[in-house]
């Protein structure tokens, strides 16, 4: 007989518990399709609970944001101090970094869209990973997931006949359009050979002399 009301109360106990998580789990589904401007205080606090148990949970080193990742290790004595670009270069690697391109002469932004575009095509080509996005008439940004790589994309963009400027870091190197500009100012500069010939009476004094 007392085997058979343990039996009972057992059994009592299994259906309350299910038809309790039957209930919350209802409850949970409510509350997920929850217009989230129709949330309680309750349902804040809940939420943030939720939040503050999952923050627990540890994520794989390359799932992490990468302001949470872990810094790539710099072997300072590998490096030339005296040369701080290369320091700089080797602190980007792994970092996202955005640089800025000039196009040269007065262009549209129809034409800067493409003119830029040939460029990320030929870096695409050779297996540069970067984004672009045109911020003005004649200048755009280029976001390097690896920004150690920036200063191999703008030794390359500085040979592009249209390329007036790149900035990387707040450091400007000037493009071919910016050398070929130069270049023709100072042509320009130089005096003029003078192809004047002397005139009969000047001759004939030089022949008295």
């Amino acid at each position: 007989m007392m085997s058979c009301t343990l039996h009972f109360v057992v059994l009592i106990c299994l259906i309350l518990t299910c038809n309790s998580t039957k209930e919350k789990s209802k409850g949970d589904e409510k509350w997920k399709k929850k217009d989230i401007r129709d949330y309680s205080e309750a349902d804040l606090e809940r939420l943030f609970d939720q939040w503050e148990e999952n923050d627990d949970e540890e994520l794989p080193e390359d799932e992490l944001p990468e302001w949470k990742r872990e810094p790539p290790k710099v072997d300072l004595s590998q490096l030339d101090p005296d040369n701080p670009e290369v320091m700089l270069q080797a602190s980007k690697k792994g970092r996202t970094l955005m640089m800025f391109a000039t196009v040269s002469g007065d262009p549209t932004e129809k034409e800067t869209e493409q003119i830029t575009q040939l460029w990320q095509t030929s870096l695409f080509n050779a297996n540069y990973e970067i984004q672009r996005f045109v911020v003005s008439s004649n200048r755009v940004i280029f976001m390097i997931k690896d920004g150690a790589k920036a200063w191999e994309i703008k030794d390359f963009l500085v040979t592009q006949d249209r390329c007036e400027e790149v900035t990387i870091e707040g450091k400007n190197y000037p493009g071919a359009a910016a050398k070929n500009k130069k270049e023709e100012n100072v042509a320009s500069k130089k005096p003029e050979k003078s192809t004047r010939k002397p005139s009969k009476n000047s001759a004939h004094k030089n022949d008295e002399l």
